[in-house]
């Protein structure tokens, strides 16, 4: 059956065009006033950082080179002597390699812990007190916004030097990231089981357990296991200021251009970050139901 198809005039179809090309011309014209304003603020940004660009490309040749150097010789003649050559302090190292995985740990489950107790205080659709709830929120933005190798600097200041300092200060900073990104995860549950346990009668920590977590534990652990691999990464920063970990011998190899020693530093640290990102991972896909990526 045919369907009568209403047809426009000339001078309506000609009004149409031209209202569509003005539309098409003003989001050009916004898109590239936003390009023209952030290369300015890019620009400005440069200059106010004293970024010479001049510097940058008479000095990038130092790059390659330094790579090139801490590079090692291996032959294959003998290349099972040039790799016990390489790797000459493997032990020690090692062991710092093992006290960087369990500061990163031991610092991942204090900032888990600390930001479960306070995302459901810093919840709007939880915590109806605007005191409370700008209370939690302010500490939270205060621990993450603080950079974590500037706590471990005051932390090495007042316990001095070892792991203790690096455990502190990876911790707090990830109880301010871990309890923002679980509270946006409570923002976001089903209220129908909170009303439920509420009409119930039950106190609000009832609510919290019997109708809160069980929606968002998954997603938790999910993010938990996230921070855990960034926190891997910053264990061996902050070992640059005395917090404990293979940081500090990087630096010093850095410092006393022990070339040999930074690559072979630097491969083991790449190969933990490497394994600690496929292990997490699969667990990752396995609390939210996902089947790992092959």
């Amino acid at each position: 059956m045919a369907t009568a198809v209403p047809r426009r005039s000339d001078a309506q179809l000609a009004q149409l065009i031209a209202g569509y090309r003005r539309a098409v011309a003003a989001r050009r014209r916004r898109t590239t006033l936003i390009v023209l304003v952030m290369i300015a603020a890019s620009v400005l940004a440069g200059a106010a950082g004293e970024v010479d660009v001049t510097t940058f490309i008479a000095n990038i040749h130092r790059l390659p080179s330094y790579l090139r150097d801490i590079t090692p010789a291996l032959t294959f003649a003998n290349l099972g002597a040039d790799l016990a050559d390489w790797y000459w302090n493997l032990g020690h190292w090692l062991n710092l390699l093992a006290d960087t995985l369990l500061i990163a740990y031991l610092a991942s489950l204090a900032g888990a812990v600390g930001g479960f107790l306070l995302c459901f205080a810093a919840s709007a659709n939880l915590t109806r007190s605007r005191i409370l709830r700008f209370a939690a929120r302010r500490f939270l933005e205060f621990c993450r916004t603080v950079p974590d190798i500037v706590f471990a600097l005051v932390f090495v200041v007042a316990f001095g030097l070892g792991a203790m300092p690096g455990v502190m200060a990876i911790a707090i900073h990830t109880t301010g990231a871990l309890g923002k990104l679980f509270a946006e995860v409570v923002e976001n549950i089903d209220m129908k089981p909170v009303e439920g346990v509420t009409a119930a009668g039950g106190t609000w920590a009832e609510v919290v357990r019997f109708a809160v977590v069980p929606q968002v534990l998954p997603n938790f652990a999910s993010y938990a296991l996230l921070r855990f691999e960034i926190n891997a990464r910053s264990a061996t920063v902050i070992g640059f200021v005395g917090a404990g970990g293979i940081g500090q011998d990087l630096l010093e190899a850095i410092r006393k251009f022990y070339y040999s020693d930074v690559s072979a530093i630097l491969l083991l640290i790449i190969v933990m970050v490497m394994i600690i990102d496929m292990t997490t991972e699969r667990v990752r896909h396995a609390l939210i139901g996902a089947e790992p990526r092959r």
